[in-house]
């Protein structure tokens, strides 16, 4: 995840390191459209964050144009310093009340079909900020009727059974929990993590509710190995993941992880190709892929690939 930067840079100094030049396939236009203003305007009226805006999401101005978004509850600080990552750390302000019925109107108000809603890690608050997640679902569930909903969430580190359950419990539609990396890079990259308690995590939601789509991505360009990714494949099916994700890590800032590699879009189709291999429902593997870039669209076809699974397992019976 990155700025949008494509205009020249002035020279380094000796206090500032020089931003690494990315590939002709990894640039992007800056956001200028009517659209986009339009959804900066809704996100402001409604004090609602995103991800969009906080992780420097190089597809800001395409998914705004359109008004999609990507609501991020529970405020804009983060409990953790994932080395990835651009969002603030520090000590979180008081849980937003409004939040929930806030998020409901901006969905309506864009007219979304299908929305992804997120969160900062909360390790301060007793469940995580599980319940806010809940109370934002069925906020929606009322206004929103027929919007699909995605969720995104945190590990909830020694929190997460009762979280799952309750999320869970309130139905969305799909829940995504990114493993973001190879378990080797998990001490530098995501040191406040731990990959099996992901992967628990992710096993947890298919034992409450078979049902419920899951999904998990990585970053690829972070040191990883081939065959590294292939395992990480295969624990995620192992976890009866439905769909991959698979993007291009970006350096948000001189003091983040730097870019060890800028994968080739020939070799994220390669991976994605193995990755259907594998048995995923739904796979997208780009170097501008990102958790939900094209959610919506990537939900109808995940849908319709299980309802094409189920009919073809019940003809043989």
């Amino acid at each position: 995840m990155n700025d949008l930067a494509s205009t020249p840079q002035p020279p380094p100094s000796a206090d500032r390191p020089a931003r690494q030049r990315k590939p002709d396939w990894i640039r992007v236009r800056a956001p200028v459209s009517e659209g986009y203003n339009e959804t900066r305007r809704l996100m402001r009226e409604l004090n609602l964050n995103t991800v969009c805006e906080e992780a420097a999401c190089p597809n800001i101005g395409e998914c705004w144009t359109k008004k999609h978004a990507t609501v991020m509850i529970l405020g804009d600080v983060c409990t953790r310093a994932c080395a990835f990552c651009n969002v603030k750390t520090g000590m979180p302000r008081a849980v937003d009340p409004f939040e929930p019925e806030n998020t409901a109107i901006a969905a309506a108000k864009m007219g979304l079909e299908h929305i992804v809603i997120t969160s900062v890690d909360r390790d301060d608050l007793p469940d995580g900020g599980a319940s806010q997640f809940v109370k934002v679902i069925e906020a929606l569930r009322r206004t929103t009727p027929d919007t699909t909903i995605e969720i995104l969430t945190p590990d909830f580190r020694g929190k997460m059974r009762r979280a799952v359950e309750m999320i869970c419990a309130a139905g969305p539609d799909v829940y995504n929990h990114n493993l973001e990396t190879v378990p080797r890079l998990y001490p530098t990259i995501r040191p406040g993590a731990r990959y099996y308690a992901s992967l628990r995590l992710l096993e947890e939601v298919k034992a409450h509710n078979p049902l419920i789509f899951t999904k998990s991505g990585i970053m690829l360009g972070l040191g990883e190995q081939r065959l590294e990714v292939h395992q990480v494949m295969d624990d995620m099916r192992s976890a009866e993941v439905d769909f991959i994700t698979m993007g291009q890590y970006l350096q948000p800032t001189p003091k983040h992880a730097k870019v060890e590699e800028f994968v080739t879009p020939k070799a994220f189709a390669a991976y994605g190709a193995i990755a259907r291999a594998k048995g995923f429902l739904q796979v997208a593997s780009s170097p501008l892929t990102r958790s939900s870039y094209h959610a919506g669209d990537d939900f109808a076809r995940m849908r319709a690939a299980r309802e094409e699974k189920l009919t073809r397992e019940r003809a043989r019976v």
